[in-house]
């Protein structure tokens, strides 16, 4: 028998696949993979502007992705799930094996095209 989640965690679940489909969002995640960091830090690896790095690491700790500690006047933010580098590594690890199996069958199709279309 198959599991049957509830419509309320799949709403839940749907809310969190959304905060990880914006690119911005995935690159900050992606700086903060090796640490907790702050926003400047953040705003050089990510090659984005600050205005736009703190709206999405706002939205990012209300969806409980990463924490924010306070220390003076810096703010410092790490991955605050662990669930979030375990899917990322996933899902980069499904795109490499698609990227893979594409290429494969590209060659195939290179090889036994004669060139004479």
């Amino acid at each position: 028998m198959a599991l049957t989640i509830p419509d309320e965690i799949l709403d839940r679940m749907a809310a969190k696949f959304r905060t990880l489909g914006d690119p911005t969002r995935l690159a900050i995640l992606r700086s903060l993979m090796d640490g907790e960091k702050n926003v400047s830090t953040v705003v050089a690896e990510t090659g984005q502007n600050q205005a736009n790095v703190s709206k999405h690491l706002k939205l990012l700790a209300e969806a409980g992705m990463v924490r924010r500690r306070k220390e003076g006047l810096q703010v410092f933010y790490a991955l605050g799930d662990p669930l979030v580098q375990n899917l990322c590594e996933l899902v980069c690890g499904t795109i490499l094996r698609e990227a893979r199996a594409d290429v494969q069958r590209n060659r195939k199709i290179l090889k036994t095209w004669d060139g004479r279309g």
